[in-house]
């Protein structure tokens, strides 16, 4: 078991769902977190509902930035005094359309941010973690990094990648003090597919066709603040893998025991839902 105590973490997408509600529990532990979003407005709603304020002091940072990426875990070191650690939250879905329909654009802007953005933040601050103690990564990654989606074919390649990028970084700091998690939600009640539109129109309306088939999709959704509770236990308990929510065992155990047919039914599942638009 490891204590968070006193650690100081950033994190990703802080302002709102997952993020937010690990940055209001991180703190109630007394974490200090370097909480960061590219929407200041919503940075700015969470800041002020921590429970000591003292703690937090927040960012506008968009992950696909690769230049403001690189020099952030030093700003962070500097305001701070330390750096323990790094939770990648940060991460969009794709508009819901098969590959050959989805533009290049989408395709760029969603590996940019789910795993591009990702690396570079998480090779940037393990070049600044304190080194005589106890520090984290943690990357979150998604039932869709194992079990593919029809319609989110992009997405689930990014969060494979995520999987697969960690599961290696984990055995690659074996010996060190550097703790290494991957993170799989299922369903999660966030508003994830709001913060996937992009700026263009054209963006915005594949998006919303996204949101408003997964909606359909939150009769089993765990709420944020449970995936959090999840997540930090996870990490002071030392695991390597988290699975949050009832959905993300049972599809990794389905999928592990009978891929071709966990693709089949996630495929039907998927045309099904579809076809009732």
């Amino acid at each position: 078991m490891y204590s968070l105590e006193r650690k100081v973490l950033i994190v990703t997408g802080a302002g709102s769902g997952m993020g937010r509600e690990m940055t209001l529990q991180l703190i109630n532990k007394g974490v200090k977190v370097a909480a960061c979003d590219i929407n200041e407005k919503t940075l700015e709603e969470t800041k002020t509902l921590v429970s000591n304020p003292k703690l937090i002091k927040t960012y506008v940072l968009n992950v696909a930035d690769k230049e403001s990426v690189l020099s952030f875990p030093k700003t962070v070191k500097e305001d701070f005094g330390a750096l323990h650690g790094v939770i990648n939250n940060a991460g969009i879905i794709q508009p819901f359309v098969k590959f050959m329909e989805l533009p290049e654009a989408s395709i760029e802007r969603v590996m940019n941010i789910n795993f591009f953005g990702l690396m570079n933040l998480t090779r940037a601050v393990i070049n600044e973690l304190n080194t005589d103690t106890d520090t984290f990564i943690v990357n979150v990654s998604s039932m869709g990094g194992f079990l593919p989606v029809p319609g989110q074919g992009i997405y689930g390649a990014s969060k494979a990648a995520v999987k697969l990028f960690t599961e290696a970084l984990y055995a690659e700091m074996q010996g060190t003090r550097v703790h290494v998690s991957v993170v799989f939600p299922g369903a999660v009640a966030t508003n994830i597919s709001e913060n996937s539109m992009g700026n263009n129109a054209a963006a915005n309306s594949e998006n919303k066709k996204s949101a408003q088939q997964n909606s359909e999709a939150s009769y089993k959704t765990t709420s944020a603040d449970v995936a959090a509770e999840i997540i930090i236990n996870g990490i002071e308990a030392g695991k390597v893998k988290i699975f949050v929510g009832k959905d993300a065992v049972m599809m990794d155990r389905m999928y592990r025991l009978m891929p071709v047919k966990s693709i089949n039914m996630m495929a039907k599942m998927i045309n099904k839902m579809t076809a009732q638009k």
